[in-house]
């Protein structure tokens, strides 16, 4: 995976005590993109716009918030999260991914 003609952000979104980071990428068509990596730990997040997290490197477990179960996702796969929704994700091996924001 690629992008070509992107604005990237300086700042670095860091969460959970620097344990999750991540940098935005603004494509030149306006897509809004997180790169990052997560530590090994459990973490929650709440999401403002649909959020697509793909996976590129590494293993996890996610329970959506309308779901009673966990679901695991390893490099290669990904998953979606709806607007005004949250998940939470029990990272089993450092995760490296790209999360697609609208």
């Amino acid at each position: 995976m690629s992008f070509k003609n992107i604005e990237v952000k300086k700042k670095a979104n860091i969460y959970h005590d620097g344990r999750v980071t991540s940098r935005t990428l603004i494509t030149s068509e306006g897509e809004m993109k997180t790169l990052g990596v997560m530590l090994p730990g459990t973490y929650r997040f709440s999401t403002q716009a649909p959020e697509r997290i793909e996976i590129t490197q590494g293993h996890c477990r996610v329970k959506l918030a309308d779901k009673q179960v966990w679901s695991d996702y390893q490099a290669g796969q990904d998953f979606s999260v709806p607007v005004n929704s949250h998940f939470e994700i029990e990272v089993v091996d450092l995760l490296d991914y790209v999360c697609h924001f609208g």
